[in-house]
């Protein structure tokens, strides 16, 4: 008996067992974009309305006494929207964008603080990006409304096209710049670098002059006041005295004139980096020759920074190196002035090796310097600093 091989029944009409699944069009991507993008409307209307009311009458009122302070007050609203919209592009366009530093806190006084706010250049982007959103939100709420209903197998691509350029503006105007957000940092730790180094010159000032001259001094007063007393009454001997107080005034004077030349040294000021070099040179315990070329000087607070960076790296090399001889360059090449010390001693010196090398490298870093050490075991030790040249003012020294 021949087997006949039947033909499945069809199934009947509008039984959709057959049918593939049912499934989106898009994935949850797109979908964020489309969200976005039909947000755009509220959104930027909320924000053309506050630069508008809060802003323009802050600026239309800045002739009066409330003006600016209603100025800052809209700037300081325009950081909180500009911080929705950040987080409303984190969430439904996947931008990854960090935060601005906040206004900095150490401003004291009302006036420094509305100066700061006025000049926020975060809150200013924030206004120009509210002030230009309105026509955008306007086109892409209506462009991805018509394509949801009319448009919907090309809406991704055209949703993707939309959120991009959307992307472009939060990138643009709301995310903060690497290099200024960089520089406000170092600035703000130069400036405590600065505050602390002025802090210990004060202290160190203060100690050598209660320890040394007005010590000394003191003990002057005490013994001309016994050579007075004796003056009558034993001659020789008040005469002994004043000697003494003689030679502690020679001392006094010396202490004095140490300090003041720690201070800024006279010969610095009046005749300029080389012969002050000079006189450190010569103070120095290794024989030093020193080569300065330099065609004009410097502004007077680059020339001093100059002068102490290398008075204590000669006072390390007197001190530390157990070197024959030393050598100073100092030179202008472009907008840096170079320094160039060196010596044939045992080597070693390291930034943190209680030499006061750290100390330096701080204060040339806070003056946008630089500070570099090539000190192998053995020696030679070579330290390279620069510094930025700043023209001296015409008729300053």
């Amino acid at each position: 008996m021949t087997e006949r091989l039947s033909r499945p029944a069809r199934a009947p009409e509008g039984d959709g067992d057959s049918l593939p699944p049912a499934r989106f069009a898009y994935d949850k991507h797109t979908w964020k974009e489309i969200a976005h993008l039909l947000a755009n409307l509220p959104v930027s209307l909320l924000g053309f309305i506050y630069v508008v009311t809060v802003m323009f009458t802050g600026f239309w009122l800045a002739v009066t006494v409330i003006g600016f302070p209603l100025l800052a007050l809209g700037l300081l609203g325009a950081r909180l929207l500009g911080r929705m919209e950040r987080k409303r592009a984190r969430a439904l366009l996947g931008v990854k964008i960090d935060e601005p530093s906040p206004l900095p806190r150490h401003t004291t006084g009302y006036l420094q603080r509305l100066w700061m706010t006025l000049k926020d250049p975060v809150a200013w982007r924030t206004v120009l990006y509210d002030f230009m959103r309105l026509p955008w939100g306007v086109l892409t709420f209506t462009i991805t409304l018509t394509s949801l209903f009319v448009l919907w197998p090309v809406l991704p691509f055209i949703a993707r096209g939309l959120a991009n350029a959307d992307r472009a503006m939060v990138r643009g105007l709301l995310s903060p710049s690497d290099e200024l957000e960089r520089r406000i940092a170092e600035l703000e730790s130069d400036r405590g670098v600065v505050v602390d180094t002025a802090n210990a010159d004060l202290r160190r000032i203060e100690r050598d002059l209660h320890d040394g001259a007005q010590a000394r001094l003191v003990n002057l007063a005490m013994g001309l006041g016994l050579a007075k007393e004796k003056l009558l009454e034993d001659p020789d001997t008040a005469a002994e005295m004043v000697a003494e107080a003689h030679g502690e005034v020679k001392l006094a004077l010396q202490e004095l004139r140490d300090l003041a030349r720690g201070i800024h040294p006279a010969v610095l000021t009046d005749r300029g980096l080389d012969a002050a070099l000079s006189a450190v040179a010569s103070r120095c315990t290794v024989p030093v020759k020193v080569t300065v070329d330099l065609g004009t000087r410097p502004a007077a607070a680059i020339e001093g920074i100059a002068y102490f960076t290398v008075s204590e790296l000669l006072q390390n090399i007197s001190k530390h190196s157990a070197a024959k001889t030393a050598s100073v360059e100092v030179w202008r090449a472009n907008s840096r002035l170079l320094i160039q010390v060196e010596d044939d001693g045992r080597g070693g010196a390291r930034l943190d090796g209680g030499t006061g090398m750290q100390g330096l490298a701080d204060r040339l870093d806070a003056v946008d310097g630089l500070f570099v050490i090539e000190s192998p075991q053995g020696g030679p030790t070579v330290v390279t600093a620069e510094l930025p040249w700043r023209d001296r003012p015409a008729g300053e020294g």
